[in-house]
């Protein structure tokens, strides 16, 4: 869809988007805890086959320093994020939710991979209520070649395991991946609908410096922007983030995220000497600081969310 069609699309989804959230919206900091990965996803800059990267964990009491003495005061919660790096999650992640727990009253929120049962329970004792999992593509087949997390049916078998057990889930898939198809796109809307989720996300491809996929066309954002809509629609109540991808140089894209259905935007937390080693998609990437974060709010005309998302979803849930 383009033109007027859109227009009309993304107009619908911001009205329903108010609707449900009124003028407000999350802001979550986040924070990559370590770029060290043991997957090989072709579309990853951090894949365990890139050998040059320089990898690290942030030490421990440089974390607790950043997130609990100097974090932006609108930022309600925090995203602890890093390649799958279960001696991160052991020796880093699990201690910190205990201590931000301890001192302050952040929504915590983790986006760690696919992990076993028992440390997925370990991370929820700690404090975090909030899981981020995407599964990428609902095409098996891309999904294999392009060499995703073990296999689709079991990153979706941990999504409902997530989610059985207490856990508010969020996930979502890529828009433009080489070989992808209109199909392919609808499949991913759809299971986002099928899977129990309380939030779901949509990121434009951007081909990544050092990966296979370094020469692959980018992927177009209007019909990531499009698809960002049609999750909106079919999913009212969904916590739907603006994705840094849809900046990628230029807040424009942004900020037309903020007004096509999201209603959460993220802060990057990471301090200066680790951020430029966490390429999720390039080297350069398009970062969301905290003066982006504040244009790009004012732009969209919104406000922040005095509470948590944890608190949200907890209300939400009493009351239906």
């Amino acid at each position: 869809m383009r033109g007027t069609e859109q227009a009309y699309l993304h107009e619908q989804a911001e009205a329903l988007t108010r609707a449900e959230f009124g003028n407000q919206i999350f802001v979550r900091g986040v924070v990559e805890i370590s770029n060290f990965c043991r997957q090989n996803c072709h579309y990853c800059g951090m894949r365990r086959s890139r050998a040059e990267l320089e990898r690290y964990r942030i030490p421990l009491d440089v974390l607790c320093e950043t997130l609990i003495n100097r974090r932006p005061a609108y930022v309600t919660d925090i995203n602890l994020q890093a390649g799958e790096d279960p001696k991160a999650v052991r020796e880093i992640v699990l201690p910190l939710l205990k201590e931000l727990r301890k001192h302050t009253k952040l929504g915590l929120s983790v986006g760690l991979g696919t992990l076993d049962a028992k440390l997925c329970d370990e991370l929820r004792e700690a404090g975090a209520t909030f899981y981020i999992i995407k599964f990428e593509t609902a095409d098996e087949e891309t999904y294999r070649r392009l060499e995703a997390p073990g296999k689709l049916a079991l990153r979706l078998d941990t999504i409902r395991r997530l989610a059985a057990t207490g856990w508010r889930v969020s996930s979502g898939f890529i828009a433009g991946l080489p070989g992808e198809t209109l199909e392919s796109l609808a499949a991913s809307i759809k299971l986002i609908s099928e899977l129990p989720l309380a939030g779901s996300s949509v990121s434009p491809f951007i081909p990544g410096s050092h990966t296979p996929l370094a020469d692959a066309p980018a992927g177009d954002l209007e019909t990531a922007l499009n698809c960002l809509a049609l999750l909106r629609l079919r999913n009212p109540k969904h916590i739907i983030p603006a994705v840094s991808a849809f900046g990628n140089g230029d807040i424009t894209g942004y900020v037309r995220a903020l007004r096509s259905g999201a209603n959460l935007t993220t802060v990057n937390l990471t301090p200066d000497e680790w951020r430029g080693n966490y390429p999720i998609y390039t080297t350069k990437r398009w970062i969301i600081d905290e003066e982006r974060l504040t244009r790009a709010i004012d732009l969209a005309g919104r406000q922040p969310f005095s509470n948590s998302l944890s608190d949200h979803l907890s209300q939400n849930h009493s009351s239906t």
